[in-house]
């Protein structure tokens, strides 16, 4: 009977929910509404729940603050999509709350839970039911009543995950788009396959990998220690670093945990490792004294060092500080093909984020970009509406005043990259951006990934369809069939301009030919055709 959860075994079931979600992420990706090849909910959720795992890894700490500090930023800082933004900021809320227990009982974990829930809702300007949100908003309801009867974890979190699994079961009558595919909310079988995790964990499965894709060697001791200086404001002001050799008779290993134990108390960032023969300490505090008073208890001191980081940081800050910033507007992208990336390039965006909707960047990817533009203010265009969640988020962590300008597709990105004016205000180039992205409709054109029924189309799977960004508009054999046939479709007296992006897989020739086709049917239009070099997606398709 498992009546709490301490640290440790708070990041096994981590560690065991990531595995978990590994495991099933791309049947998680099937579930998505539309039959195209690039659905990727499960994907982005585990993105953004390995870089928490890998946040929690580089935690010396085994203590509950320490793990679920870790894991909050670390899935932040990898949300990517919006079902990773969305699972980042469950668990935001639901460590806000673990991070102030010693140990975690199932009243915890259900307030928790209810935490998660709330905090996620705030994160979506209009909350959707029948969407991960409503998963886990009902299990924490549940939670809540049954961990007043229940205080044995494995009883508790597999009566919790059959409410899940129930309300899952219900998100096709809640939204009919899932219904008309035939699907759950494949986000909230996301969250429903971590929670499962967690309580496999407990049950004591074997058949749980604790492995990731791609997953970095752990940081050594020499690692963390070599990472220790930050921009931040720095609570302990001494690294203190020795070793202790030359064990006193009376010293034994218990001696050397009472040690870590008293470090911990007085600092921070506490590495106390070895045995009898050595003892590495590196500790950040306020008291180096102390520090070395305990050790002192234990035998003799060796390679002693005492450095004042406030000061280290302050110098750091004066050289950050004069590194000058050239302008004060500046602009990022997303694009997902090499052609794409130089069309902005060309329209003078200062640094382009390669992806899309097949590999959404995250939260930290967007950041990263933007610290890298020599201005104050940049104004971000996500390119694609499963990406504007992650841009927000990234405003969290960097210290640039980011503007996300919601493009929802390629071509209204380019459309508010040509109204830029770096002579105008932020204000002004916000509302001129904003204005123009309005008279943008854009299209795609790819192929169904699976047999379904959707928007009134019976689609096989390898059939060439061309959807908006609300429904499928269009299908055929050909892709140039199907693309006339979706700016058909979209098309009204009002379109002045058809633009084509072609991607990766249709030749020069081709687009040229489909050019032809298009102008002699729209004389009164522009027809222009662009290499976009993006993968998936044969055509991306611009009128205004």
């Amino acid at each position: 009977m498992q009546k709490t959860i301490n640290g440790v075994t708070f990041k096994k079931m981590v560690l065991a929910g990531v595995s978990l979600l590994e495991q099933n992420k791309e049947y998680i990706d099937s579930l998505n509404v539309f039959p195209v090849p690039d659905g990727d909910t499960g994907t982005n959720m585990f993105l953004t729940m390995k870089s928490a795992v890998g946040e929690i890894n580089k935690c010396m700490n085994t203590d509950l603050a320490s793990l679920s500090e870790a894991f909050s930023k670390g899935a932040l800082r990898g949300a990517r999509g919006n079902s990773g933004v969305i699972t980042s900021q469950i668990f935001k809320g639901f460590c806000s709350v673990t991070k102030n227990c010693k140990e975690i009982t199932t009243k915890d974990f259900a307030k928790a839970m209810q935490e998660g829930a709330s905090i996620a809702y705030k994160a979506v300007t209009k909350p959707k039911e029948g969407t991960i949100l409503t998963v886990i908003r009902v299990m924490a309801e549940n939670a809540v009543s049954l961990a007043k009867k229940h205080d044995d974890f494995e009883v508790f979190l597999k009566k919790v995950i059959d409410t899940g699994e129930e309300i899952l079961k219900q998100t096709p009558e809640m939204l009919p788009v899932l219904k008309k595919a035939g699907v759950v909310d494949s986000g909230g079988r996301g969250i429903l396959v971590i929670f499962t995790g967690f309580c496999r964990f407990l049950l004591g499965e074997e058949d749980l990998e604790y492995t990731f894709e791609d997953e970095t060697k752990p940081q050594t001791v020499d690692d963390v220690i070599a990472d220790i200086n930050q921009l931040g404001d720095i609570e302990f002001g001494y690294c203190t670093e020795y070793m202790i050799i030359n064990m006193f008779k009376k010293t034994t290993e218990a001696d050397i945990t009472k040690l870590r134990e008293k470090l911990m108390e007085i600092g921070d960032s506490v590495i106390c490792i070895g045995d009898l023969s050595l003892v590495k300490v590196h500790v950040h505090t306020n008291e180096p004294n102390k520090a070395l008073g305990y050790a002192l208890e234990l035998g003799e001191l060796y390679n002693l060092k005492i450095e004042n980081m406030r000061e280290q940081n302050r110098e750091l800050k004066k050289k950050a500080q004069a590194v000058e910033e050239t302008k004060e507007l500046g602009m990022i992208a997303v694009a997902p093909g090499d052609g794409l990336s130089q069309i902005f390039k060309e329209l003078t965006v200062d640094e382009i984020i390669m992806g899309g909707q097949t590999m959404n960047p995250s939260a930290e990817d967007i950041a990263t970009a933007a610290d890298k533009v020599p201005a104050r203010n940049v104004f971000v265009f996500p390119n694609n509406k499963n990406i504007v969640l992650a841009a927000e988020q990234a405003n969290d962590v960097t210290n640039k005043n980011l503007i996300i300008i919601p493009t929802r597709s390629v071509p209204e990105g380019i459309s508010a990259a040509i109204t830029f004016n770096p002579d105008a205000s932020v204000e002004e180039n916000k509302a001129a951006m904003l204005e123009a992205i309005k008279s943008v409709r854009s299209g795609s054109v790819t192929y169904a990934v699976r047999d379904t029924h959707v928007d009134g189309f019976d689609l096989t799977k390898g059939e060439i369809i061309g959807l908006d960004d609300k429904a499928i508009l269009a299908k055929g054999n050909l892709v140039s069939e199907t693309t006339e046939k979706l700016i058909e479709a979209m098309f009204d007296d009002a379109v002045m301009n058809i633009t084509l992006f072609y991607g990766e897989d249709i030749r020069e020739d081709e687009a040229n030919k489909l050019q032809e086709t298009l102008a002699k049917k729209y004389p009164d239009c522009e027809v222009t055709v662009a290499n976009g070099g993006q993968p998936v997606y044969y055509y991306l398709v611009s009128l205004e």
